[in-house]
């Protein structure tokens, strides 16, 4: 195997190992890696639409749509109606939403899966990642 194959294959791992854990440690807040990706960007922006929030997130809106109509169903978030265009809504957290808890939870994951990493060994790594993205967004112009 090549090291770009090694590597690669190391990432996708990753990220599966990542998606698992955080959908199991959240199950009982009735949230997914995703769902809470979309909740942690919301909370930034809240007021945004959902063709906004997609962009953010760098997915598609109708990936986005049931993401959020679960997260509406669950009471995390509401759409209301746009002021400038009533055919658009505009996406807010609700209380169940803006827990603290969901913060908390999504914080500590965070620091737990970096953690007895040095600084040195984290700054290194972003440099590398933000190589390979820059490559992957360069291949996709093409």
């Amino acid at each position: 195997m090549t090291q770009s194959h090694v590597i690669i294959e190391a990432i996708l791992h990753l990220m599966r190992d990542l998606r698992r854990c955080y959908d199991h440690q959240a199950q009982a807040m009735g949230l997914t890696l995703s769902r809470a990706r979309a909740l942690t960007t919301l909370a930034r922006n809240e007021g945004i639409t959902q063709t906004q929030l997609a962009t953010d997130l760098g997915i598609e809106a109708p990936t986005l749509k049931r993401q959020i109509d679960a997260l509406v169903t669950d009471d995390f978030i509401e759409r209301r109606p746009l002021d400038s265009d009533a055919r658009k809504n505009a996406l807010f957290l609700t209380e169940r939403g803006r827990d603290a808890a969901i913060v908390e939870f999504t914080n500590h994951l965070r620091s737990a899966m970096l953690d007895d990493i040095p600084t040195e060994e984290l700054d290194r790594t972003m440099l590398v990642l933000n190589k390979i993205t820059h490559n992957i967004r360069k291949l996709d112009r093409t």
